[in-house]
């Protein structure tokens, strides 16, 4: 009779051990009560009496399927978030919520749709980053009574229309060809700024422009061309046409 009770005692007390690994922690219930945390390690509960809830809580990383909301400026846009969050209170994570994991993703989808609502389809495409900054806030806010700290949220694949697609695309060239222009116009500018430089500079000294010439001809020369062009010097048209008019004049004497 001894050994049975012995035994019975000694099943009762092996029933109770318990062994939590690094990353959980068990949230122990005594009738009902919360009595507070074990783990990590070996530990032990009353079998019968005392009940645990296991609490992982390591970095969760989740996927807020795609949705599609609207911005500020009417552009319906498809954005898919991922969150990055970890639970700091298990006690809370237990007792304060049902399904942590859950609600935290419904929070999520509440406040994509409350920042993305704010911001125009511009803002949304390229300020993601500090959009997920404002979004990471507000979840945070939300889920801090649940024992959960939200570290991180992005925006990933945010879509648009095939429409707005073709609309964005027609205005990123025209902008484009707009700023070809500018330069093309700002290049003939300082070239004809150049060009006056240069021609003040050979009024100055004649002897420039002769040299000029010269330096045409060879450049002419250079290359395998058929036709050989003379330039002549200015003063020799002028001396021409004087000569012209001289004789011109004469004959009608």
């Amino acid at each position: 009779m001894n050994w049975i009770i012995t035994a019975a005692i000694m099943i009762f007390i092996v029933n109770g051990f318990r062994i939590a690994t690094q990353y959980q922690r068990a949230v122990i219930f005594r009738l009902g009560k919360v009595q507070g945390l074990r783990g990590p390690g070996l530990y032990w509960i009353i079998p019968l009496i005392e009940w645990q809830k296991t609490i992982d809580i390591r970095t969760v990383t989740t996927s807020v399927a795609q949705q599609e909301t609207i911005t500020k400026d009417n552009v319906p846009v498809q954005v898919t978030v991922v969150i990055w969050y970890s639970i700091k209170n298990p006690i809370k994570s237990v007792v304060e919520v049902v399904d942590v994991g859950s609600s935290v993703v419904q929070v999520a989808l509440t406040s994509m749709r409350n920042i993305i609502g704010r911001h125009t389809l511009d803002d949304v495409l390229k300020e993601q980053e500090r959009l997920g900054i404002d979004m990471r806030a507000m979840i945070d806010h939300a889920t801090d009574p649940w024992g959960v700290k939200v570290e991180r949220v992005e925006m990933r694949n945010v879509e648009i229309p095939e429409s707005m697609q073709r609309a964005m695309a027609q205005e990123a060239e025209a902008l484009r060809e707009k700023r070809a222009r500018i330069i093309k116009a700002e290049a003939e500018l300082e070239a004809s700024l150049k060009l006056r430089e240069a021609a003040g500079l050979i009024m100055e000294n004649p002897a420039g422009l002769e040299l000029r010439r010269m330096q045409m001809i060879t450049e002419v020369g250079a290359e395998q061309n058929t036709t050989t062009i003379i330039m002549m010097p200015s003063e020799f048209v002028s001396m021409a046409g004087a000569v012209s008019e001289w004789a011109r004049k004469s004959a009608g004497k």
